[in-house]
């Protein structure tokens, strides 16, 4: 589905929620055999029941992912993603673990070299059935302004 919503339109403080996802382990598996990461805290099961947490942990790369695309239900073709920034992993996602994300438009600014758009950052927390926040970052938006030119 698609929805143009221009640079002036997003309003600061506006807050949408995704449904949850729960984290398998054929997620775990398919995101090592994707990326190449077989760390154990990922892998062996035996061996982590020897270190803190005490059992398998989901990929930080692999919930990143997961959340990004939980985020994604309406297409916006006056924006793209310019990227990520401050991204920290808070607390491990177990497998099992349903996570859910809470996406804030937090700050619109000018673009200093392209005046036909401008940036606008979103907030991004993933957090567990729990509600303890596992995942945070902030996901940079270059959006068109209304009557830009093509």
């Amino acid at each position: 589905m698609f929805r143009s919503v221009y640079f002036e339109e997003y309003e600061i403080g506006t807050v949408r929620e995704t449904m949850g996802r729960t984290i398998t382990e054929t997620d775990i598996v398919m995101h090592a055999g994707q990326t190449g990461d077989f760390y154990p805290h990922h892998m062996d099961a035996e061996w982590c029941r020897t270190q803190d947490f005490g059992q398998r942990i989901a990929h930080g790369t692999l919930i990143f992912s997961v959340a990004v695309g939980m985020t994604a239900g309406v297409v916006n073709p006056e924006a793209f993603s310019y990227g990520y920034d401050r991204l920290r992993f808070i607390k491990p996602v177990f497998i099992g673990d349903t996570i859910r994300v809470r996406v804030t438009w937090k700050e619109k600014r000018e673009h200093p070299k392209r005046p036909d758009y401008g940036f606008v950052t979103e907030l991004c927390e993933v957090t567990n059935q729990r509600g303890e926040t596992v995942l945070v970052c902030e996901h940079l938006l270059m959006v068109k302004r209304q009557g830009a030119s093509a």
